[in-house]
Formats: structure tokens, C-alpha cells, sequence
């Protein structure tokens, strides 16, 4: 049994504003739900307009003070923040599996120890903050570039990662000298808070860190479209994406956008079999398929088709589903009952058309939960294979040439993540080039680093979360140039008067 407490831990508010917890004044009451048992959990007062004034008006207040620390000051406090962050582990991954409904495991073995590592990374990259080193490109003037701050970046992060999410969108932010107020799903507030009250225990001053937990209509919007939100970074479906993207727009905002996916499972037919299977189901049911990045088209070169589909349906069926917080359970429920129905929808829908090999419904439980299901017959055209289902459904398609694989890889809108999977070197570096998206993998599928971007091609957005790229979004590039000649009349002055 789960030992966090939401309602003790956040009896004061769902809003973390200034360095301390605070209710919301939108004058709606939303509860959180426990998605593996359909119980209220929590209950709070959503954020206004007025708290997302309140949260923005910190954030200002404490710019000066945080882009003016050196860059040391900087790492060491997110040094601290890592090491907070660590300490409080359980309780990180307890919050993270209630909210969520993920199996224990996964919030223990990935989402927590992932954080912390991204915190770790973050407080040794705020040392590497740095411009093109000087030179005299003109021959007269000395140049150089500076990476500053933007200002008060205001994020919209999901509810499939809530931790990390909010790892991503405030690292790179704070460590860059920026201060953020971050909105995360109003489904899924606990750890978002709970990072943000690490971020003050670890010594980071009042106001660098807000949290405003509510409604995308009006506290997300409120805070995209806010005059003093100098930079909006959003995690989302492609949708809300166009709808945040038309907001900042309008007010001239640098924009940094991660949306959906429909990520390419490419198997050619010199891959090892067991390896593709085994790596298909991993990479299909992360999460419970809630990840942008799931393997969710599995593409496989005739002769190796049926025996990928047999083996991917049969090691389905072997995973447990059952109680997150049961450490032998595999796959907790969706974030909810109206996703679950979603997902059901999708596969109702596909039987018309397409095969359904296994699962393909919901368990008989009070809990959101819908078996791992695998589609094979269905046309590249369809709805499974080209709409982002957001659930545990892998859709298998047969290919023949190697070019027809990669053309069908590419053959979506999106373009967030693929995997190739070949033993021959010269056919997984064609993969890796053809294939349009800002990962591909190659006999793997899933991993992230710290140390490398994480971000999309076409619709799936464009800028990059992690990784020292990460700062492009994040920062100011400023060119300062010096005469070095204390020439009155430049030559270059007679083009614009007198002569030579």
C-alpha cells in the first residue's frame, strides 16, 4: 500500500507561489483522482487568472537577483536541488504512482532516478553557459557572443511524466538564469509541487520556481498570452499545441514546442527476432503506451512478419496488470476512465477494418485499465496507424523493399522518435538518416539521456528539452563588438557623408 497522503501534504493549496503553498481563488474545486481505483484523493481549489498574475509577479520580482548570480552560484544550488531531490526519492515515486497510476517500479526504477539525474546534469551545464569565444573578424573590432537570460519563461507541461516534465521545462530554465512559473495538468499536480518545494529547501531563492495548478482554458492560456512571460515552453498533444502556438504568436514570445508522436517501429529482416519482440512490447507499453515516444507502428520486413507478430502477441499476454503499487505489477491503468474509453474507441473502431491479435478490452476492475492490445491488417491510410492513440496499442504492417519500409516509417505527420532494427551497420545508418524524426534508435527503443536533446520533426513540434542544446531555447545570443582602433572617421563613414 502507497503511504503519501496527498491531502496532509497539500492542505494549504495546490498553488506554489513566492516559495510557499497556496490555495487557488478561481473559485472551481477539481479532484484528483487515483486512476487505479477510481478514489478521490485530493481535492483543490483550481488556479485563476489572479494566481497566475501572482505566480508571474515572483517570477519578475526574482529575475534580477537569479540572472545576476554567477554561473557557479547557479550550479551549486542545483547541486543542493539534486541532492534533495534524492533524498526525498520515495516519497517522489509514491506521489508520481498514485497521481498516475504507473506501477511502482517504473516511478522508483525511471521517472525519479531520471529527474535527479537531469537535476545533476543541469548544475554541471550552468558552468558551461557559454558564447563563441573572441576574435577580430573585421580586422578592426573585437567580437564576441553572450548567452543571457530571457526572462520569466512561462511552461505548460502533461500528465503522462509530471516529474519529469517538470524537470525538463525548469532545469534548463533556472540553470540558464531565467525563473519559470509552470503550469502542470491539473490531473497530476503532486509532484510538480513537490519539486518545486525541493527547489526551495535546496537553497533557490522565493520566486525562481512557481507553480500554478489550473484549467488550460484559463490559467494555461492566461499564462501563455501573459505581457511579462518573456518565453512559452509547452508538452502536449499537437492540437493544443496550435492553439498555445496562435497565443504566443500574438505576442511576439520565443516559443518552444514538444507535441505529439506516432513514433516508427522499423524491423528489417536481418534483425534479431527475439530482440525486436521484446523490445516492441517494452517500448509499446511504457507508461501504459502514454508516451509520446511508445513504439506505437511496427513496421516488419515480410519474411520475419509472422513470427514478429506471434511472439509480440504472446509476450503481451504474459504481462501483469494489476495494483501500481505491487511491485511485480507491469502495467497500472490510463490516467483515467474517459482516456480508457478513448483508447477503446480507437481499437472498437479498427475492428471494422483490421485484425485484432490480442487484448482489445478493459479489465473488469473499478480502474482505468485496458489490456495490451496488438492490431495486425491494417492499411498505412487507417485511423491506428495514423492518429495518435495515447494508450497500450501496438499496430503491426508488413513491408518488402527497404526503401517501401522507410517511405511507410515517414509516412505520418509526425515526427518525435523511431527505431531501426538491423544487424547490418551500412542499413541501420540509411535508417537513421532517412528517417524524419529528432531520435531514432537503433536495436532499442525508449532511452533518454541527459546529456542528448529530446524534441521533433514536422508535427511534432520544434526546440529541444535536456542537453546542453537545450540553452538555445532557454537563452538570449547577444553579439558585442568592440573597436579596437580609436579612429574618429572610419572609412566605412564616407558612405554615408564626405568623401574619402
Amino acid at each position: 500500500m502507497h503511504n503519501f497522503q496527498a491531502q496532509d501534504h497539500f492542505s494549504d493549496g495546490a498553488q506554489y507561489i513566492a516559495g510557499r503553498l497556496t490555495k487557488g481563488t478561481s473559485g472551481t474545486t477539481h479532484a484528483v483522482v487515483d486512476p487505479a481505483t477510481g478514489d478521490e484523493v485530493y481535492s483543490y481549489e483550481l488556479a485563476g487568472r489572479d494566481d497566475v498574475d501572482a505566480a508571474v509577479a515572483a517570477a519578475a520580482e526574482a529575475f534580477p537577483g537569479w540572472a545576476g548570480a554567477s554561473p557557479g552560484e547557479r550550479s551549486d544550488a542545483l547541486h543542493r536541488f539534486a541532492g534533495v531531490l534524492a533524498d526525498h526519492a520515495e516519497e517522489l515515486a509514491q506521489a508520481e504512482s498514485l497521481q498516475c497510476g504507473k506501477p511502482i517500479k517504473l516511478s522508483r526504477e525511471f521517472d525519479v532516478p531520471g529527474t535527479v539525474d537531469n537535476a545533476a546534469f543541469f548544475a554541471g551545464a550552468a558552468r558551461h553557459l557559454q558564447g563563441q569565444s573572441a576574435g577580430e573578424y573585421s580586422g578592426d573590432h573585437t567580437s564576441y557572443v553572450r548567452r543571457e537570460p530571457i526572462g520569466v519563461v512561462g511552461s505548460i507541461a502533461p500528465w503522462n511524466y509530471p516529474l519529469q516534465m517538470a524537470a525538463w521545462k525548469v532545469l534548463p530554465a533556472i540553470a540558464a538564469g531565467n525563473t519559470i512559473v509552470l503550469k502542470p495538468a491539473e490531473l497530476t499536480p503532486f509532484t510538480s509541487l513537490l519539486f518545486a518545494r525541493a527547489a526551495t529547501e535546496a537553497g533557490i531563492p522565493d520566486g525562481v520556481v512557481n507553480i500554478v495548478t489550473g484549467a488550460g482554458r484559463e490559467a494555461g492560456e492566461h499564462l501563455v498570452g501573459h505581457p511579462d512571460v518573456a518565453m512559452t515552453s509547452f508538452t502536449g498533444s499537437t492540437g493544443v499545441g496550435k492553439r498555445v502556438a496562435e497565443i504566443a504568436t500574438s505576442t511576439v514570445k520565443r516559443l518552444h514546442l514538444e507535441l505529439g508522436g506516432k513514433a516508427p517501429f522499423v524491423v528489417f529482416d536481418d534483425a534479431d527476432l527475439d530482440a525486436a519482440v521484446h523490445g516492441a512490447v517494452a517500448g509499446a507499453l511504457i507508461n501504459s503506451g502514454q508516451d509520446c515516444t511508445a513504439a506505437t507502428r511496427a513496421y516488419v520486413q515480410r519474411p520475419l512478419y509472422d513470427a514478429f507478430v506471434s511472439g509480440v502477441a504472446d509476450l503481451m499476454d504474459s504481462v501483469r496488470l494489476g495494483d501500481p503499487f505491487d511491485p511485480s505489477t507491469d502495467m497500472g491503468p490510463l490516467i483515467s476512465h474517459v482516456h480508457r474509453d478513448r483508447v477503446a474507441g480507437f481499437v472498437d473502431r479498427a475492428r471494422s477494418y483490421a485484425r485484432v491479435v490480442t487484448g482489445g478490452e478493459s479489465l473488469q476492475h473499478p480502474g482505468a485499465f485496458y489490456k495490451p492490445t496488438l492490431i495486425a491488417d491494417a492499411a498505412q491510410d487507417s485511423e491506428v496507424v495514423q492518429s495518435e492513440i495515447f494508450g497500450p496499442v501496438l499496430v503491426v504492417l508488413p513491408f518488402d523493399s527497404d526503401d517501401e519500409g522507410i517511405r511507410l516509417a515517414n509516412d505520418t505527420p509526425y515526427g518525435l522518435a523511431a527505431s531501426a532494427w538491423s544487424r547490418d551497420v551500412f542499413r541501420a545508418n540509411r535508417a537513421t538518416r532517412e528517417i524524419k524524426a529528432g531520435c531514432v534508435w537503433v536495436n532499442d527503443h525508449i532511452p533518454i539521456l541527459s546529456e542528448m536533446p529530446h524534441g521533433g520533426y514536422k508535427a511534432s513540434g520544434y526546440g529541444k528539452d535536456m542537453s546542453a542544446y537545450s540553452f538555445e531555447e532557454y537563452t538570449q545570443v547577444k553579439h558585442v563588438m568592440f573597436d579596437n582602433t580609436a579612429v574618429v572617421r572610419k572609412d566605412w563613414h564616407r558612405t554615408i557623408f564626405g568623401d574619402r
